[in-house]
Order: structure tokens, then sequence, then C-alpha cells
């Protein structure tokens, strides 16, 4: 049963839709941030192991309180590689070699991504009432705007 919070029905399950592709945007580019973490070589080894480790705790944080909120709307959350891949806009990277460099590209590429998906549910909270979703894409648009900033600012 959903929540009467005030929030409107149709207006509750199509954010929960928007936030169930972010959630999966943002799980997907956690596995491929571990995995840069743990197969990163090179001059930069130390830097990148470090950062990507920061990054992908971030991220695993952040999976847990977008699952909350689609459940807190109402609705079940994905938690499957297969909803996660059939969502996400990000997709992982199935190489087993990649240069420290490509790994900042594609991560740089993936944290703008899941920036815009986060914005595409903005205009979905207009007259909404769900200050709760409002509240959590903000953390998570600020978050991979300044990650995407710091990974670009590696590559010169």
């Amino acid at each position: 049963m959903a929540l009467n919070t005030g929030i409107e029905e149709g207006k509750r399950t199509e954010i929960a839709s928007g936030l169930s592709r972010l959630l999966s945007d943002t799980y997907t580019l956690y596995l491929k941030t571990h995995k840069y973490h743990w197969n990163v070589t090179g001059p930069m080894f130390q830097t990148l192991h470090v950062m990507f480790e920061e990054h992908y705790t971030a991220l695993g944080l952040a999976v847990d309180e977008i699952a909350e909120r689609i459940r807190v709307l109402g609705v079940e959350a994905p938690g499957s590689y297969s909803e996660f891949s059939e969502l996400a806009t990000v997709k992982e990277d199935p190489r087993k070699q990649v240069a420290a460099t490509e790994m900042i590209k594609n991560l740089l590429a993936d944290h703008e991504q899941v920036a815009r998906t986060a914005k595409v549910i903005l205009p979905m909270l207009d007259g909404a009432n769900d200050e709760g979703t409002n509240s959590l894409l903000g953390a998570r648009i600020e978050y991979h705007e300044k990650t995407a900033w710091m990974l670009n600012s590696l590559l010169g």
C-alpha cells in the first residue's frame, strides 16, 4: 500500500519510474567504477585507485537512497542485473583491459549521463508536492556534476 503523504497517484508512479532509471544508471556506474578500481594500472594507479574507491563508496550509498525513495513512493525497486540492464542508459564495460585514461573518459561520460538522467525527472516534480525526491535529485545532480568536473580535470 502506498503512503498517503500528499503526492498524487499518477505523479507518484511516474516519478518512481524515473527514479528506477536513475537507480539503474547509478548501480551500473557503481559496478563499472568498482571494476576500474580493481583493475587500474600505470603511473596514475595510486591516485585513481583511491579516487575510484571514494566514488564507488558514494555510489553504493546513493543506490540505497534511491531505492528507498522508490519504496517510499509505493513502488517496487528494480534489483536485478537484468532489470538494471533493461533500464540503464549507462552501460557496463565488458573489456578485460582498459587504459587508465580510457577509464577516466568512460567514467566522465557516465557521470554526465547520470546527471542528465536525474534532470529528466525534475519536470515530473512540477505540482507533485514531492520535496523528498526533489532533495534527493538535487544531491545526486550536484555529486555527478562535481565528479564529472574532477574527472575532466584529470584529462587536462
